[in-house]
């Protein structure tokens, strides 16, 4: 196939994606507002609570199967490589960079966690469109890529909840404690400028030193074996384990892992898989088919919606925060070059020992994956944790305008890799 018409198959995806952006954009604008900062966090509620888990259980449910399942075991093992290289790659950024204690996880996160739900969602459907395409019949193409879209958008979830989350709250921790600290010792230098001993002044203590030890005794004589006791008797074993996962909930935010996403995922696993729930729901004679049309008509507005919040995101990095350009250009350098080029021999070499399944698609989408953005959603995660939140907003953007160009050779350069 000639490598033009795969350069336009591969560039008429991220062309529509920069219009819809640029649409989202423009209807952020001050003067326009209507997406705002406020219209903007209703929508991205809507999307992320209704439309991205209708569209995920859809599409799984209608394609997944057990002989699919065969061809998908590698996906999550591909994704989670692609997290331990672009951790690796952020550290390397960091070091070279010498960036802030509070922004070390930032950089990590988006060295580590592409947007592996929304652009595939968005590129591979397209792609099946165009003529150019070599894989094959339009509707056969989207309805696998969409499968395999969905069930990248819901363990990347898991992984950017899991891991991303923990290190972005690991630096924010360290720049709070570096603000107490800061602000303690500007107190206590405070306190000891106003305690220091004046000219007349009689320095007496309130108890004299025999009585001070005394008391300390009898505290601790009082306290302690109380404590002792209550600790051993009242704090029985399933108590304690409730305490343990009380505080691993509240450090790691497991409601997070089973965001709506995942639970769509989830949800469209079971129907898939058992045959009697997709006989029911899943074809046109169907007795339950309604369910599955009207969770399709809800998952058509996933993909347009979220380009539009995307360009509307954006608009935040144009204001800019101060932030290096090495840290930017160390991002860029490390998803777009760097992890693209690694991905290559990762998947390559797997499906040279015989591991992957050698559909062309399926080793696109594994291509892909490696070649991505970082995620959208953590600039959500700065924003529980307030920090780093306009950094954030100024990587995206630089970010995004790039993946124009860098997705569309990318794309060029895997479907001529895949095409047998």
């Amino acid at each position: 196939m000639a490598l033009l018409e795969l350069f336009i198959a591969a560039s008429m995806p991220v062309l529509k994606v920069l219009l819809i952006t640029a649409l989202g954009a423009y209807l952020a604008l001050d003067r326009i507002n209507i997406l705002g900062e406020d219209s903007r966090k209703h929508v991205n509620n809507l999307v992320f609570y209704v439309f991205s888990p209708a569209l995920i259980c859809s599409n799984l449910a209608k394609a997944l199967t057990f002989d699919s399942m065969i061809e998908l075991w590698f996906m999550p093992v591909n994704i989670l490589l692609t997290f331990i290289v672009g951790s690796a790659l952020g550290w390397v950024v960091v070091h070279m960079t010498r960036a802030p204690l509070h922004l070390r996880g930032l950089i990590i996160g988006c060295c580590a966690a592409g947007n592996l739900g929304n652009m595939l969602l968005i590129i591979i459907p397209a792609v099946c469109k165009e003529k150019g395409s070599p894989f094959g019949s339009p509707d056969v193409c989207r309805e696998k890529g969409l499968t395999y879209a969905s069930l990248s958008m819901a363990i990347g979830a898991i992984y950017l909840w899991s891991y991303v989350y923990n290190i972005v709250r690991i630096s924010s921790c360290k720049k709070s404690s570096e603000e107490v600290e800061a602000k303690n010792s500007s107190a206590s230098k405070a306190f000891s400028a106003s305690q220091e001993p004046k000219p007349g002044d009689i320095e007496e203590p309130l108890l004299s030193g025999k009585e001070h030890i005394v008391s300390e005794y009898a505290v601790a004589d009082d306290n302690l074996p109380s404590i002792i006791f209550e600790n051993k008797s009242q704090i029985s074993i399933l108590e304690r384990v409730k305490q343990y996962f009380a505080k691993l909930d509240e450090k790691m935010n497991l409601k997070r892992l089973f965001a709506p996403s995942t639970n769509g995922a989830i949800a469209g696993f079971v129907v898939g898989l058992v045959p009697q729930i997709k006989w029911l729901l899943i074809g046109d004679e169907a007795p339950l088919r309604v369910i599955q049309d009207s969770a399709f008509l809800l998952g058509d507005g996933a993909i347009p919606t979220l380009t539009l919040i995307i360009g509307g995101n954006l608009l935040k990095g144009l204001k800019g925060a101060g932030l290096q350009k090495s840290i930017i250009v160390g991002i860029i350098i490390a998803r777009y070059i760097v992890l693209p080029l690694i991905g290559i021999g990762i998947v390559k070499g797997v499906l040279h020992i015989g591991l992957v399944n050698p559909s062309p698609l399926y080793q696109f989408v594994l291509l892909l994956q490696f070649a991505l953005p970082p995620a959208m959603n953590i600039g959500t995660i700065t924003q529980l944790f307030g920090t780093g939140e306009s950094e954030c907003s100024v990587i995206m953007l630089w970010t995004y305008i790039l993946a124009s160009i860098s997705l569309t050779l990318w794309s060029t350069f895997f479907m001529w890799l895949v095409t047998p």
